[in-house]
């Protein structure tokens, strides 16, 4: 099942990050149709977050087709997004790569940063 961490203190809405998340899990295969999403009470106890904040985030999925709620059964994943999943060579290069860049000394955010401007450099105009 996915566990949600919420950083409080990155500046990204709660529901914004719990958005994310799961979509970062569709596109790695961790979720799959059919899968079924934590109860929004299970999220809230793990995560001490509002309810609404949960449920707000299922409805932005929702609104988007990634799943369905269904009446007293749960949410559940109605499709998947990309082609990466978590067990992808390309993932084990790219694990690599960061522990070298730690080894180099650059902080989480210069990673990301680097990280971001070769994703614009190669995907400039790319609508995914």
């Amino acid at each position: 099942m996915l566990d949600y961490r919420i950083d409080r203190h990155s500046g990204v809405a709660t529901y914004v990050q719990i958005v994310q998340q799961t979509k970062q899990a569709l596109r790695l295969g961790l979720l799959r149709p059919g899968d079924r999403l934590p109860t929004a009470r299970e999220v809230v106890e793990a995560t001490a977050i509002n309810p609404n904040t949960v449920l707000k985030a299922y409805r932005e999925l929702e609104r988007e087709g990634l799943v369905e709620a269904r009446r007293g059964l749960g949410t559940f994943v109605r499709r998947s997004l990309g082609a990466a999943p978590a067990d992808s060579p390309l993932r084990a290069e790219l694990e690599e790569w960061a522990d070298r860049a730690r080894e180099a000394g650059l902080e989480r955010d210069d990673v990301a940063a680097l990280f971001t401007a070769v994703l614009d450099k190669h995907f400039q105009g790319d609508p995914s």
